[in-house]
């Protein structure tokens, strides 16, 4: 994660958004009232998948029961990637 001031990202606002594209790493950009994070895209549909099925409890009960089934060395029942989404 790289840190930049509100002054370098007013000056280099276009660069540092093809950098945070490109390495897919977060860019903070503070200020002296606080800071904001720069991140690609992808990146931020990924966090708000991870935070939508973290806030659904049948679906993390189920991750939570399956990590448990990969913990012990098993495998855990359920689909395909190619059967559930074969449709897609």
């Amino acid at each position: 994660m790289r840190t930049v001031t509100l002054d370098q990202a007013i000056i280099d606002l276009k660069s540092i958004i093809h950098r945070t594209i490109r390495d897919n790493d977060e860019t903070v950009i503070a200020s002296s009232e606080g800071s904001v994070v720069v991140l690609n895209e992808n990146e931020w549909s990924n966090i708000k998948e991870t935070l939508r099925l973290l806030s659904d409890k049948e679906s993390l009960v189920a991750l939570l029961e399956s990590h448990s089934i990969r913990d012990r060395g098993k495998k855990p029942k359920g689909l395909s990637a190619e059967e559930a989404f074969g449709d897609v």
